[in-house]
């Protein structure tokens, strides 16, 4: 009996470990989301008309996920400290949300890539035409675009030149800029969405077998 009280201690532990490892994941998380949804290059494009609603929906996601995950940490320290198989059960059920929405995240960031990338390179095509019929039309979008990706025109910058960084070094095309960092971002997201999937499949195991052991204990007394 003291040996499976000892091993019923361990189990709690263990769990209350990963909830405070859930916890701090869940903080990053949102730090994360916010700082890819309102910082540098998605900051200055989401001051546009034509802002990528399709490259944020993954952000939303990630950050509400995270916010779920702060919660979800404090609740499952709970559960395992009361030794409650209704608030574990509930628990287990969380994390199950939890894993859904980071796995959507991350295949969203992976599968969509190609979306995203296509859809801001559309508006920046567009910028780029309305600026060549008409000088003084799309002037602000296009500025906002060749400084958010550090880059200038297409395959020559000088159509373009008077809205380009003066602190650009060389003729880079905003195209295959587009691609680099939006590709690089959503690999990110992707990682990050996966990852934290994986993390709550521990958190299940870990609650399940906490759930069983609680219940067996009290089915020895």
């Amino acid at each position: 009996m003291g040996r499976f009280r000892g091993g019923l201690r361990c189990i709690k532990y263990l769990l209350l470990g990963f909830n405070l490892l859930f916890w701090l994941a869940g903080s990053a998380v949102i730090a994360f989301g916010l700082w890819f949804r309102f910082g540098g290059t998605i900051k200055d494009l989401s001051s546009e008309d034509k802002s990528p609603e399709y490259f944020y929906m993954g952000l939303y996601v990630l950050v509400g996920a995270g916010a779920l995950m702060m919660a979800v940490g404090f609740f499952g320290c709970c559960g395992a400290m009361r030794e409650s198989q209704c608030v574990l059960g509930s628990f287990f059920t969380c994390l199950l949300v939890i894993f859904a929405a980071e796995v959507t995240t991350g295949v969203f960031a992976f599968i969509g890539k190609g979306v995203a990338i296509r859809h801001v390179q559309t508006m920046y095509e567009e910028a780029y035409n309305d600026y060549l019929k008409d000088r003084g039309k799309g002037n602000g979008t296009l500025v906002t675009f060749h400084s958010a990706f550090q880059c200038c025109g297409k395959e020559s910058p000088e159509q373009v030149q008077p809205t380009c960084p003066k602190e650009l070094l060389g003729h880079k095309n905003c195209i295959d800029e587009i691609e680099t960092i939006i590709s690089v971002k959503l690999q990110l997201i992707g990682i990050v969405g996966i990852g934290i999937a994986g993390l709550t499949i521990f958190g299940m195991i870990f609650s399940m077998v906490l759930c069983c052991a609680i219940r067996n204990s009290r089915d020895v007394i």
